[in-house]
């Protein structure tokens, strides 16, 4: 699917993997409809793109609220054109999340923005690219949406796991309506999210992870396939994936940083 002129309405748009996505969207040619709940972030991000020629519309929204999502549809519409396209990547982190410690209201929290926030928006297009005949979305999920991990805690594994499974689910319903969902599945990616972290990582950590444009790559990569194509998921990580490298190779490298300056 070529992306020029296409309307593309991307949520968790202000920063981190949303703003890089808009970034790389942008310089398809896409007409962008951008949404966070940071209104005034978001306005400086769609002015910014203004500034490069990029057609970027903002509209404040909160994904837990499924009519904002459904009113912020019809202003890309009215505004922009029919959204025919989504990358989803709204998403938060608790700094509590250990079971021993977990705050059931910000647990609930974390599935409302996270796996609720997806489906909200989803519903929104979805009626949309029915009436057309087809629409491609690109979904934000995580490594712990596939590979269950403790760093992550209980109410994010759970919450990315729904959002995989919500994308597939998706495909078997929409496939034969021309909608197809691409579940992206990056491990560490050096983002804001991380500062939800009591062990926030070091500078020369961040480094070596997932950088929010490397996943935005994958994102167009998934939107821009044809439209017989369903890319149903993409697993992406760090080369040097902290889960696969051995503690005291860690450890070595974490001294080598210090000695280095880099924390």
């Amino acid at each position: 699917m070529e992306l020029g002129g296409r309307v593309i309405w991307i949520t968790g748009a202000a920063s981190g993997i949303g703003a890089a996505c808009a970034e790389s969207l942008a310089g398809a040619g896409a007409r962008l409809a951008l949404s966070d709940r940071d209104a005034p972030a978001l306005e400086a991000r769609a002015a910014a793109l203004r500034a490069q020629g990029a057609e970027a519309l903002a509209l404040p929204l909160d994904v837990t609220d499924p009519a904002a999502c459904v009113a912020a549809v019809a202003q890309a519409q009215a505004r922009l054109g029919p959204v025919e396209g989504l990358a989803a990547a709204a998403g938060i982190n608790i700094r509590r999340r250990a079971l021993a410690e977990l705050d059931p209201l910000e647990a609930a929290q974390v599935m409302a923005v996270n796996a609720n926030g997806v489906i909200n928006a989803a519903l929104a297009v979805l009626p949309g690219m029915r009436s057309r005949g087809g629409g491609a979305l690109a979904v934000i999920c995580s490594w712990a949406g596939r590979h269950v991990q403790p760093f992550t805690g209980a109410a994010y594994n759970a919450s990315k796991q729904a959002v995989s499974a919500f994308c597939h689910t998706l495909n078997m319903e929409e496939g034969a309506n021309g909608i197809r969902a691409c579940a992206i599945l990056p491990g560490e990616v050096s983002t804001p999210l991380l500062a939800a972290k009591d062990d926030a990582p070091t500078p020369g950590m961040r480094s070596r992870m997932l950088q929010p444009q490397d996943v935005a790559r994958a994102v167009r990569f998934a939107l821009e396939s044809p439209a017989h194509v369903c890319m149903n998921e993409i697993l992406i990580s760090p080369t040097w994936n902290r889960l696969y490298v051995p503690p005291g190779r860690q450890a070595a490298r974490a001294e080598a940083d210090r000695a280095a300056g880099l924390g």
